[in-house]
């Protein structure tokens, strides 16, 4: 069966490359699957969304992704971040701290769109590190 050849890049560093069976993205137009064979597509990631990358007989590579874009053409799939976190790689106590300060700075003032923003990042790394929020 054919695989996918993965990518996911932040301006940082390379997060992973690998082969997949498939990819699991959110796009601002939805959440979209990439198999083997997928017809070529770009779309935009949301900010604070997971990443999961399902390679078969090993553990699915979880991540959260902050904006970017998914490139899909012959069986290579990029995923090209904003920025990006391996749920692994996740500080949990220090996530759900910088969540409860978001959302507590959110109740203060609706309108604060850096803490919103705080928030949606935090929530996907929760997430990506197999959490409950």
């Amino acid at each position: 069966m054919a695989k996918l050849q993965v990518g996911v890049v932040s301006p940082e560093r390379e997060i992973w490359s690998g082969e997949a069976d498939m990819v699991i993205a959110k796009t601002v137009e939805g959440e979209i699957g990439i198999m083997p064979n997928h017809a070529p597509v770009i779309g935009v990631l949301v900010e604070g969304g997971v990443l999961r990358v399902k390679r078969g007989g090993d553990n699915d590579l979880v991540a959260a992704v902050h904006g970017g874009f998914i490139s899909v053409a012959a069986n290579e799939v990029s995923i090209l971040a904003e920025a990006a976190e391996l749920g692994s790689e996740v500080d949990v106590a220090a996530a759900k701290d910088a969540l409860q300060r978001a959302q507590a700075a959110i109740e203060a003032s609706q309108d604060d769109a850096d803490a919103q923003l705080e928030a949606k990042r935090n929530t996907a790394r929760l997430r990506a590190a197999g959490e409950e929020v």
